[in-house]
């Protein structure tokens, strides 16, 4: 009863005073989420281990955007007389098998990287989060939306790959698609549990009685409350599928040579790991950097953005 009471007041108010009544009902949100945001940056810095990550990953960013800038070398040009180099004052990382530069090619490498990882996030991420807040909104669609969901997770994202290169062909496109298709169930599963939870809450019920729209009702009050469970889960994600898109690139399904791509890297390294350890361990340190960074700054994220882990 109080519940309704409650919603009834506030459809009488917005009877008279529409804008008021809806800036009231989203104030609570607003609120929270402008104080969230505030300490958000405060808290991470005070966690040396997530200063030092994002220090890290920020600078592998940076590196890895202005590539054309800081590269040495060209990371294509070889040259056959230096074949196989260690590591030296003229190719800090050494040179391949084939005369080219290994730093040059490690930050074209982690560009291509970082590029499809954070495709994969994105357009995954936001296409799970779409359905499944749409499966927590719309009853009717939960069950066919889910059972969905269900049948992807039943498949690896190896297999995943395995079965685009076959129906696309190997390339960083085909990578994409299945980082995409891999990422999208496990979202959704995150984006609906934090929608079914919200949509639990009063302040729905007071914008239905108040006659708000299903689009504003779903973008307003739902989409907004489920954006940091989803930031957080996405910021965990990333490391994990960099591993897997970098463990495609290694099986061949990705980047296809002379495209520089830190996978496909050490995959071409481990015929001269004897010979010449760095061409292979190189690339793959970076990955393991890459990934080590985005996952420990991952749960500092969650540690401040949780409030379970709060209390």
């Amino acid at each position: 009863m109080n519940t309704t009471t409650r919603a009834l007041a506030a459809a009488k108010q917005a009877a008279t005073t529409p804008v008021a009544a809806t800036a009231a009902m989203a104030a609570p949100a607003d609120a929270a989420s402008s104080m969230r945001r505030a300490g958000l940056v405060a808290r991470l810095a005070r966690d040396r281990v997530a200063l030092v990550s994002a220090l890290l990953l920020a600078a592998i960013v940076l590196a890895a955007l202005f590539a054309p800038w800081v590269a040495p070398y060209d990371p294509y040009y070889t040259d056959l007389s230096k074949t196989m180099q260690p590591p030296s004052a003229a190719h800090w990382f050494g040179t391949d098998n084939t005369g080219r530069d290994m730093l040059s090619r490690v930050l074209f490498g982690a560009r291509n990287t970082l590029m499809m990882g954070l495709a994969g996030v994105l357009l995954g991420g936001g296409l799970g989060a779409v359905l499944g807040i749409l499966a927590a909104f719309y009853k009717r669609l939960d069950p066919w939306i889910m059972r969905v969901v269900d049948i992807l997770l039943a498949f690896p994202a190896i297999m995943i790959g395995l079965a685009v290169a076959a129906i696309l062909g190997s390339g960083l496109s085909a990578v994409i698609f299945a980082l995409v298709v891999s990422t999208v169930p496990d979202v959704a599963r995150v984006a609906r549990g934090a929608a079914v939870g919200v949509m639990g809450q009063e302040f729905m019920e007071a914008g239905r009685a108040v006659g708000l729209r299903n689009g504003a009702l779903i973008w307003r009050y739902l989409t907004l409350n489920c954006i940091s469970t989803i930031a957080v889960f996405l910021s965990l994600r990333f490391g994990q599928v960099i591993l897997v898109g970098s463990a495609l690139g290694f099986l061949g399904m990705g980047a296809q040579p002379p495209v520089a791509e830190l996978g496909m890297m050490a995959a071409q390294g481990r015929d001269f790991l004897f010979m010449a350890p760095h061409i292979a361990t190189i690339p793959s340190l970076a990955i393991f950097v890459i990934v080590l960074s985005a996952n420990l700054l991952g749960d500092a994220v969650r540690d401040v953005l949780d409030p379970r882990l709060q209390q």
